[in-house]
């Protein structure tokens, strides 16, 4: 994977042959290119996905685990609800260096 201009990435992956040949077909029904295709797919199956409260813990954990920044977790739960997880977690962090320090006494 390499950054290219513009802010998009590269991105080499395999893909069975029907649905490239779905996909062919449906950029010269549509005059687009098979790039515009499959990000459109994974742009609708994305907000699909946002929309699942389910989905949106589990990308909450992730942050919460440290496992994704702030701002991928504002991509996905919009600015606010991200501020609101922020400030949770440095609740929790917060209470968490309290136990440790209790823990040493």
């Amino acid at each position: 994977m390499y950054r290219e201009s513009m802010g998009t990435t590269r991105v080499n992956f395999r893909l069975p042959e029907e649905l490239i040949e779905k996909a062919d077909v449906a950029a010269e029904v549509t005059h687009k290119n098979r790039t515009e295709i499959l990000k459109d797919a994974l742009q609708a199956y994305l907000d699909d996905v946002e929309d699942d409260e389910a989905f949106r813990e589990a990308v909450v954990d992730l942050y919460l685990d440290d496992r994704i920044s702030f701002d991928v977790l504002a991509e996905f739960l919009g600015t606010q609800d991200a501020e609101s997880v922020r400030a949770s977690k440095a609740l929790l962090d917060q209470g968490e260096e309290l136990a440790d320090e209790m823990a040493d006494l």
